[in-house]
Parts: C-alpha cells; sequence; structure tokens
C-alpha cells in the first residue's frame, strides 16, 4: 500500500481561521462520528507511524466518546494523554490546539499566562495540532473534537481538515 502525503496547514492565522470556518457542518450526530473516524482510519492505516483517533462529544462534567481506535499497533497510553489535553483545549477555546499552538508560537508559559491558567492545571492542555472543533450549522458552540495523536502534529491536523473536508461536501449534496 503506498502512502498519501497528508496536505500540511498553514501557519498563519488568517489561514487556519478561514480553513476552521469552512468546515461547518449541516448536522452532526453519532452516526457521522462513526463515518468521519472509519474515514479517518482508512486514510491513516496507509501511515507506517501508528496513530491514535478519537471523536469526543461535548458534554459536562468531561465530554463522551463517540469513536476511539488506533491505527495499527504500537500506540502507548501516551496516545491517550494527548488526546484528552488537545481536545481540553479545542472544547475550551473554540479553535483548534494547532491554532493555538501557531497563536503562542508553541510557548506553553505566555499561553498559560495569557489565559491565567496555573502550572497545576497547564498540563492539562496542548497547544500542538491534532484537536479540531465541530461545529454545526445554526448551533452556538463546538458541538464535538475530532482528534488524532500519533504522527507531527502538522499531519494530526492535515488529516483531520482533509477529512473534513471531503466529508462536508457529501453532507451537502
Amino acid at each position: 500500500m503506498t502512502f498519501r502525503p497528508i496536505t500540511l496547514p498553514p501557519k498563519d492565522l488568517d489561514s487556519l481561521t478561514k480553513i476552521q470556518s469552512s468546515l461547518v457542518l449541516p448536522r452532526f450526530n453519532s452516526d457521522d462520528a462513526w463515518t468521519i473516524g472509519n474515514r479517518l482510519r482508512s486514510r491513516l492505516v496507509e501511515h507506517s507511524t501508528p496513530a491514535v483517533i478519537s471523536i469526543l462529544l461535548a458534554s459536562t462534567p468531561v465530554p463522551r466518546v463517540l469513536f476511539h481506535t488506533t491505527t495499527r499497533p504500537g500506540t502507548n497510553p501516551d496516545n491517550d494523554i494527548w488526546v484528552a489535553r488537545k481536545a481540553r483545549t479545542a472544547f475550551r477555546f473554540g479553535v483548534s490546539s494547532y491554532y493555538m499552538g501557531r497563536k503562542f508560537s508553541m510557548n506553553d508559559t505566555e499561553f498559560a499566562t495569557k489565559y491565567g491558567i496555573g502550572p497545576e492545571e497547564v498540563s492539562g492542555y496542548a497547544i500542538h495540532g491534532g484537536a479540531v472543533p465541530i461545529r454545526v450549522k445554526d448551533v452556538e458552540g463546538v458541538v464535538a473534537v475530532i482528534v488524532v495523536s500519533g504522527l507531527s502534529q502538522e499531519e494530526d491536523h492535515g488529516v483531520i481538515v482533509e477529512i473534513l473536508e471531503q466529508y462536508s461536501k457529501g453532507q451537502d449534496s
């Protein structure tokens, strides 16, 4: 099987904002999560590096897991910790974890200071690519977050955007 390279995201915030605003879905439910998750897995199984894919529904007190899998043997518990940290960032700020990383030039200290996140709490967030919020037309706020952990942060982010763009085009038809 030949691996198709993942399109890497732009680094400027304006382009990232434009991409994010184009990814508003007409609906999102557990069937959509299943389809998107399986498409991500099919796309990433080509990659030699193992990854974790997780789709989490916004719910209180903790996000509800709608989809969670690995692409191949070799992931470890640290991937799941990264999933939780990236997801927490996307849920709290309503933008991708990659966007937050670019906004703060990957400076965790500056990020924590700006938002008053204490030293004990900052480890619960990750400003590295791989968590993309899901928005639904006419619904306020983030309804879910898709997370990939295991590749480079640019690839983690890029593959989610790639699959969401394809999926949203199919939903519009």
